[in-house]
Parts: structure tokens; sequence; C-alpha cells
């Protein structure tokens, strides 16, 4: 088995890609090894002294270095074995009875914004994640109030340095264009 690496915008975080489907739909997100319990992957990569985080898309796997801890040259070689070690056992990614849904708070937003929202939703789907997910994370919506989109950054997303830029520059300015009633995009 052949497990490509990719740098991302996130010094802290590492993509993983084993060539070979992770998740065939939607996403998890581990960001301690309690959260880890729900995927037998996710508890095998939390043994790997340093791990901080996992996040685990449709084809590829973003894993969190701890801050302060071992350079990437330390710690990549025991993630490669233990992706390897599980994908070659045969184990499910994704623990039996469990999904891949977060368990998040609901989403908000008027009634009365309805439209604007299916419209955020829409340009999230088709603009923004697949170039967020090509860096190995994720963005999903959580509310609209008041003119702001509250959007939460999952994966190598969450903490990057340049994920403000993203939202102001990228997230924001394609938002204003379609839809005169976001002011503002933040992170929640």
């Amino acid at each position: 088995m052949f497990i490509q690496t990719e740098a991302t915008p996130n010094p802290a975080t590492l993509k993983f890609l084993p060539g070979r489907v992770v998740l065939p739909e939607g996403t998890f997100e581990a960001r301690d090894a309690d959260a880890a319990a729900r995927s037998p992957l996710a508890q095998r990569l939390f043994a790997v002294q340093g791990v901080s985080g996992v996040y685990f898309g449709h084809d590829f796997i973003s894993v969190t270095k701890a801050e302060g801890d071992d350079a990437w040259p330390q710690v990549k070689p025991a993630i490669l074995g233990a992706i390897m070690e599980h994908f070659q056992s045969g184990a499910p990614v994704m623990a039996e009875g469990t999904s891949t849904e977060d368990d998040e708070a609901e989403e908000f937003y008027d009634e009365a914004d309805h439209d604007t929202v299916v419209t955020i939703k829409d340009l999230l789907e088709t603009r923004v994640r697949p170039a967020v997910a090509s860096d190995g994370g994720d963005i999903t919506f959580r509310g609209f109030k008041e003119g702001i989109v509250y959007l939460e950054m999952k994966g190598a997303c969450s903490g990057c340095p340049s994920s403000t830029a993203t939202l102001r520059n990228g997230v924001q300015n394609l938002f204003r264009h379609f839809l005169p009633d976001v002011r503002e995009v933040r992170a929640v």
C-alpha cells in the first residue's frame, strides 16, 4: 500500500491520501482521543505520540500534530504506519452502529432568510467546499443572522493561520457578490 502525503496551508496539519475511499459519505472529525472512540482508525491515530486531531474526508485523512510537539519528520512515519496497518487489517473506519454525522448544534436562521440560506449552502457546496477539501479540510454552514454568515472550519482549516484570510478574502467576497444581504462571514 502506497500512501501519498500533501502539505496543507496549516503547518500543523498534513493530508494523507491512502489511494482508496476513507468515508463513502459524510466526514468525521475528532479533536481529542475521546471523540475518536467512534472510529477504530481515529483511535489508532491518536495512539501516535503528538497527534492532536484527525479529520476524514471521502478519500483523505488530515492529521494535526500537537503544538510544540515533534517535527513532522519524527511523527509522519508513525502516522503512515498506523494508517497502513489499519487498512491492511480490514477493520472498519467507523465503529459498527456509528454514523459520520456530527453531533453539532442545529443550524440557526430566521425563516424569512430561507432563500438566502439556500443560496449560501449552494455556493458552499459547489464553489467553496471542493477547494477547501483539496487542502485537507472542510467548511460547513452553521447559521445566518443579521447579515452575518456563521461557518465552521474543520480538518486542516481548523486553527489554520490562513483560514481568516480564506474567510474574509475568499468566502465573504464570494457571498457578497451573489448575495447583497451578506455583510460578514465569521468562523464559529
